[in-house]
């Protein structure tokens, strides 16, 4: 999704005047030098999530080197999502960069995760690179300082988890430092997607206007996708190709409707909060 869609997307609908196209007279004057050209070094980027089971396949065509996708909806389905998400990328051997805003990691229910999926927990765990901020100003400081951390580390997937949730404490942080805080945490994520070239997750329960900044200063927008509760499960719902994702409540061994209905190539069906299958594997203490 190119910048100018986002800034479409997002933003306000008040009426701009038209700009005046007459070309105004300039006075002459010599040329200034050019400023020398910034070359980017990328980084190499490979495929942050396997192609199966089909949910995170699904998952990984939302994501795209150098822009961002967004994740909105209840806090409670986005954690959950993000710990399958983890999940996913160990699979893959890759490495997740996490910066969280919200307090939220629950490395036990992560290592759970990994279980059901015949996964040990360390193996998990250690793909991930955790950088928790307790207030506004130290998750500033962590994301001016996350690009530098991405090229000494090479994750294969950025993530940043709810960094809006630090901003609205009034105690800490004065009303009218909110949105240019939050503009200035915007142009770092751009300024990091677009030197390293990586995916960038973004978790916003609030949705994108809950992000001061991010429609028109933030990176390029690669995908939205609302997570919508339901009496059946969990809908994934992606705003660029407008295919749906349903995670049902079934049990295992449980036959689905999904099974007898004509095949709809925009909607596909997966277990969802279901009782783990047995792996094989105990946990122990110590």
């Amino acid at each position: 999704m190119s910048q100018p869609l986002a800034a479409a997307l997002f933003a306000s609908t008040e009426t701009q005047p038209l700009p005046d196209l007459a070309p105004a007279p300039m006075p002459a004057v010599a040329p200034s030098p050019s400023p020398p050209v910034r070359v980017r070094h990328r980084l190499p980027v490979r495929r942050a999530l396997p192609e199966a089971p089909a949910l995170f396949d699904w998952l990984g065509h939302r994501l795209a080197p150098g822009e961002a996708t967004v994740w909105s909806g209840p806090s409670r389905a986005i954690d959950r999502l993000l710990e399958l998400l983890y999940v996913g990328s160990s699979i893959a051997n890759g490495r997740v960069s996490l910066l969280e805003g919200a307090n939220r990691f629950d490395p036990y229910r992560i290592a759970e995760q990994g279980r059901t999926l015949g996964l040990a927990p360390d193996p998990v765990l250690d793909g991930i690179r955790l950088a928790r901020a307790f207030t506004a100003y130290q998750l500033v400081a962590l994301v001016d300082g996350w690009s530098a951390e991405a090229r000494r580390r090479r994750p294969t997937l950025l993530v940043a988890h709810e960094l809006p949730a630090l901003f609205g404490n009034p105690e800490e942080l004065p009303p009218d430092e909110r949105a240019p805080l939050l503009r200035h945490v915007a142009e770092r994520l751009a300024d990091l997607v677009d030197g390293t070239g990586l995916p960038l997750l973004l978790t916003l329960a609030g949705g994108p206007s809950s992000f001061p900044g991010l429609a028109d200063a933030g990176p390029r927008l690669a995908d939205l996708v609302r997570l919508v509760p339901g009496p059946a499960g969990l809908e994934l719902a992606s705003y660029r190709d407008g295919h749906r994702l349903l995670l049902v409540h079934r049990p295992p061994g449980q036959r689905g409707l999904e099974e007898f209905a004509p095949p709809d190539r925009t909607q596909e069906v997966n277990a969802w909060a279901a009782p783990p299958r047995r792996t094989g594997r105990h946990s122990r203490n110590g």
